[in-house]
């Protein structure tokens, strides 16, 4: 029998989704500031701050790599956690969590070892420059010294949330968010470490993280527990994991690989100066996207659940609801970035140059940005229902076969620099939202239509 905690056959749908999509809305918010913390801390250094800013900006790349690997092992192993709880297999569930924290823990330090082999050439390869390039060592060097804490507070709190705990996937993030918080202006200004204090502060925080979670899902509140006993890696079990997680690995990996064309591209038509107005529309992105993200992330388990407890009409009420949510939301703020600009900026830099060169730019990347909640939507669906192929499939298809052609192209073809680069992003959205979301209803609305009639 399928435990009658946390039930998603049961009750309203739209209430099961916000009952998990607030908490982790609000976890998304605080793993944002998480995030940006540090980029609006040394924003404000009283020397060389644009500089140690964009120094930061070009570790994204390589942060964005340790989070797909994060993704692959966590995003994967979760969602067939929700499918097997739902048909009542508690057991596998456990051992499909057992195998995800060994593959996160083992890629963690395989991560590091290369990482501060191949550091270097990779940040030179990522738009560095001779100035920029100090700051990104500093940087990076430490933060890659706290991989395996990062791979564990990223994966494995998707488990957490996947048996219905949202509120304690909240705390998690909260409490490492709030000790960087705590942290970071010590070690940045009063302790003078600039930009290896930033990254001290961040792995510090990613180690709290990691044990609470830890401590969690080896106590008696937890559902499916995390069991020795469940570490043994089993070819099929390891297989099914990388397949479904193969979305969000693929999601990180073509950002890595779209950041550091982009950085590479306007360090070419632009300088460091654009590679710093990159840096600042990328941690606005982190901002304005948290809502949508979390609304999706919050319906996966809700809708895997349903989908493994063969109740197909409330999938679709899922799906229906995530859509709106998403595309209304998004719509929204378009509107804001594009109508206040400079306060967005402003948050994370206040030198005037970047300002002047950043509003332009910003306008034109976020153009139609409501187009991008139609890949969050599609892809949310793909996951949750383990339609590996297809998650994947637009994954590549928006970054890799769209953003990145005209990345190199629309520059030339217009005539118009680091303009051009901008627009790659808005062009994708329209295109790549748009297939994966008419997509994703056109072949698993008539899935779900007649599962339901037989």
């Amino acid at each position: 029998m399928t435990d009658t905690k946390n039930d998603f056959s049961k009750g309203n749908v739209v209430e099961n989704i916000l009952g998990l999509a607030v908490p982790m809305t609000l976890a998304q918010l605080i793993n944002v500031l998480y995030n940006i913390v540090d980029r609006i801390y040394i924003g404000r250094l009283p020397e060389n701050a644009t500089m140690a800013l964009t120094g930061l900006g070009l570790c994204l790349p390589i942060i964005s790599i340790v989070i797909a690997f994060a993704n692959l092992f966590g995003m994967g192993g979760a969602p067939l956690c929700s499918i097997e709880r739902g048909r009542g297999n508690d057991k596998e569930a456990e051992k499909i969590m057992g195998n995800s924290f060994v593959l996160l823990v083992a890629f963690g330090l395989g991560l590091t070892v290369l990482g501060l082999i191949l550091k270097k050439p990779m940040l030179y390869l990522f738009g560095a420059s001779d100035l920029t390039y100090p700051y990104a060592d500093q940087y990076i060097s430490i933060y890659l010294l706290g991989n395996v804490f990062v791979m564990i507070g990223l994966g494995m709190n998707s488990f957490i949330n996947s048996q219905g705990f949202g509120t304690m996937g909240m705390v998690t993030v909260l409490l490492g968010a709030v000790a960087n918080i705590i942290l970071d202006p010590i070690f940045i200004f009063v302790l003078d470490m600039g930009v290896r204090g930033a990254a001290l502060a961040t792995i510090l925080s990613q180690f709290l993280s990691a044990l609470w979670i830890v401590k969690f899902l080896t106590g008696k509140k937890a559902i499916l527990k995390l069991k020795t006993s469940c570490f043994r890696l089993r070819k099929h079990r390891v297989k099914n994991i990388i397949a479904l997680g193969m979305s969000g690995f693929t999601m990180s990996i073509t950002n890595s690989l779209v950041q550091i064309m982009y950085n590479a591209s306007l360090q070419r038509y632009g300088g460091d100066l654009y590679v710093g107005v990159m840096t600042v529309i990328n941690s606005v992105r982190e901002v304005i996207s948290m809502p949508v993200s979390g609304i999706t992330n919050g319906a996966q388990p809700v809708m895997g659940f349903n989908y493994g407890a063969e109740k197909y009409d409330r999938v679709k009420r899922a799906i229906i609801f995530t859509s709106v949510v998403s595309i209304a939301y998004t719509t929204v703020m378009w509107g804001l970035v594009h109508g206040f600009t400079e306060f967005f900026i402003r948050i994370f830099n206040q030198e005037e140059a970047l300002i002047k060169a950043g509003v332009p730019a910003m306008r034109i990347y976020y153009f139609g940005f409501f187009f991008m909640s139609l890949q969050f939507a599609g892809q949310s669906v793909f996951v949750a229902l383990g339609k590996a192929r297809k998650a994947v499939f637009f994954s590549i298809f928006r970054k890799v076969v769209i953003v990145i052609p005209l990345i190199l192209i629309l520059p030339g073809l217009l005539g118009n620099g680091s303009a051009g680069v901008f627009m790659a992003e808005p062009v994708s959205n329209l295109i790549g939202g748009g297939a994966c979301f008419i997509t994703m209803l056109v072949t698993i609305w008539p899935e779900l239509s007649k599962k339901r009639k037989q």
